[in-house]
């Protein structure tokens, strides 16, 4: 009798561990979309304003066409119909394609000048600053739903329900070189 209350007693201790370990791999995993889904907002932000910038640059630049049909015919891929991971490697094409259109702009000091380019820098400068601390908190919360599915006893349970890891939002390698800017 004592011994059938020991094992049933274990049993539900150990029923109630489980329960515990997954609850906690699903908050975990809630957090990780929850901050993907704050990045987003950013990201599209920052997509939908290609368009306004690409105008701005075209009125100063009618040379660089080519570079502002590159630019616009990457952006009008429809966005929300993009993965998650679409909408991280979009984001880092979107980047590049911002890049090509501030050297332009940098050869135009009467475009520099203008008040609508002016505002347009600013607010991409702004998402571009909440799009980094975005970034740091959708990591943070992937590197501790990765430590709950890859450690010990936590991804046994993760294991069994197939639970996997995510992929940090990493810096490509060209964003991660130190640029040079002369001012003069």
């Amino acid at each position: 009798m004592k011994g059938t209350f020991i094992i049933l007693g274990i049993l539900v201790f150990i029923v109630l561990v489980i329960l515990l370990i997954f609850n906690s791999l699903i908050r975990a995993k809630n957090r990780v979309k929850e901050a993907f889904a704050t990045m987003d907002v950013y990201l599209k932000k920052r997509w939908d304003l290609v368009p306004n910038l690409v105008e701005a640059v075209r009125g100063y630049a009618k040379h660089e066409e080519s570079t502002l049909e590159e630019v616009i015919r990457f952006r009008n891929n429809n966005y929300d119909n993009f993965s998650d991971k679409d909408k991280i490697n979009a984001g880092e094409e979107i980047t590049k394609g911002i890049n090509r259109l501030m050297a332009i702009a940098e050869a135009y000091p009467e475009l520099k000048a203008n008040e609508n380019f002016l505002h347009l820098s600013a607010e991409l400068t702004k998402l571009e600053d909440e799009i980094a601390n975005s970034r740091k908190y959708y990591n943070a919360t992937v590197r501790s739903y990765n430590n709950k599915v890859e450690m010990f006893p936590s991804n046994i349970v993760a294991r069994i329900l197939k639970y996997e890891t995510e992929n940090m939002y990493e810096a490509k390698d060209e964003e991660k070189e130190n640029r040079n800017v002369n001012f003069n």
